[in-house]
């Protein structure tokens, strides 16, 4: 027993903590992973996450939910670049791994977590930001779930696909992509 204690403490890459998990390994499935026929992994560019967060107008006080994080590239960015608390909502355990293991090496991990949840099950309350990158369809189907749980000044914001009949407050272009933004209005 404490001959293979000590191998496997000997094997362990310099720097990898028992239980850590190299962050440079792929997803389980990677891009090619599918969920429903609407989602699939498709990672957000880093220019496009730092112009999602700045359109939010994202802060220390913020909240940010990430609906489908993936690789957490969205919650890490909002507590390392804005201070913001950051949650992500995915539903491939090998990515969630992932993203901790990210945001263990940015040195966030007590600002954000990473929960292994279905977006529509989700309790969005206490979100003050909301980011997603998901296909039509599942905008078209979440749009509800966003206008019944989230509270008035609640920013959301897409990046490539809007919510149809919700019109966006704001429109930006980065590198060819389109990035939506929305804020939940007072209640009527």
């Amino acid at each position: 027993m404490a001959y293979a204690l000590l191998l496997a403490l000997l094997v362990m890459p310099l720097g990898v903590a028992a239980g850590d998990e190299p962050c440079n390994r792929q997803p389980s499935v990677a891009a090619a992973y599918v969920y429903e026929v609407d989602v699939r992994y498709l990672p957000t560019p880093r220019p496009v996450v730092a112009e999602m967060l700045r359109l939010a107008g994202v802060s220390a006080a913020d909240i940010v939910y990430d609906l489908g994080s993936g690789d957490g590239r969205i919650p890490i960015a909002a507590a390392r670049n804005h201070g913001a608390r950051g949650v992500g909502i995915e539903l491939d355990h090998g990515l969630i791994a992932r993203a901790r293991c990210f945001a263990r090496e940015a040195r966030v991990e007590h600002r954000v977590e990473f929960r292994e949840e279905d977006l529509f099950r989700t309790d969005l309350s206490d979100a003050t930001v909301v980011t997603f990158f998901l296909f039509p369809e599942l905008n078209r189907r979440l749009a509800p779930k966003l206008r019944a749980e989230l509270r008035p000044g609640t920013r959301i914001v897409s990046h490539e696909f809007d919510l149809r009949d919700w019109p966006p407050d704001a429109e930006r272009n980065v590198d060819g992509r389109t990035i939506f933004l929305w804020t939940v209005p007072p209640a009527r």
